[in-house]
């Protein structure tokens, strides 16, 4: 369990980093000291055995990240945008995993921890510094529908593509016919491509696939 100091160093650090406060980010503080208290792990971790699947980016995202030091560059953070102030926090050792999203509640008790605040964007950010847990969160437990040992791939795993030459690494490759593709090539492309002579080169996009795609293993095609 942590004490009130730690919690204001971590809203302090949160500040920092965002270059503000606000209460979504100390949702996301509450929200990552839950998940490593649920699955025992000391948080802010020290190593990488806490993997967090969060379903918005934004302040959430960011408060979440200093509560549990899990970040997109150490690959223990997942953004899978449903637009939800929601996550999931998973034990890489035992694939323990507790889904954690704010009380629907919260927002309208909230002003009844913060009789001081000068206004109701006052009262949600101090509220849920001092709510009690059970009334600002709800936990579940959840089993991953995916596989951590495909989601976290192996050090040194590299190809290029056969149509474009990139590199790809994590074994993110597409085998169509037993060429090896990016995700881009094969089809799954979030951009189009400007030619030469200012036309534009239009496959098939599809945006929302690739951002919520959590384990884009080798997919074989023929």
């Amino acid at each position: 369990m942590h004490n009130k100091s730690d919690m204001e160093a971590l809203i302090q650090e949160c500040a920092t980093l965002h270059r503000h406060l606000c209460p979504r980010q100390v949702l996301g503080i509450r929200m990552g000291l839950l998940g490593g208290e649920l699955l025992g792990i000391e948080v802010p971790q020290n190593n990488k055995r806490m993997l967090t699947v969060v379903e918005t980016d934004g302040c959430g995202a960011d408060g979440i990240a200093v509560a549990t030091n899990c970040w997109v560059g150490r690959r223990t953070m997942r953004i899978l945008d449903f637009g939800k102030v929601a996550a999931t926090f998973i034990d890489r050792k035992s694939e323990q995993a507790f889904r954690v999203y704010p009380n629907p509640t919260a927002r309208k008790v909230a002003p009844n921890y913060a009789p001081d605040a000068g206004n109701r964007w006052e009262a949600y950010l101090l509220g849920y510094q001092r709510m009690p847990t059970d009334e600002l969160l709800i936990a579940q437990p959840v089993k991953i529908a995916f596989s951590l040992e495909k989601l976290w791939s192996k050090n040194g795993k590299r190809v290029n593509c056969a149509e474009c030459g990139e590199e790809i690494i994590n074994e993110r490759e597409v085998v169509r016919n037993g060429v090896i593709l990016c995700r881009s090539c094969a089809g799954e492309r979030y951009y189009h491509t400007i030619n030469s002579d200012g036309t534009i080169t239009a496959p098939p996009v599809d945006v929302f696939h690739l951002t919520n795609a959590l384990t884009p293993e080798t997919i074989i095609l023929t």
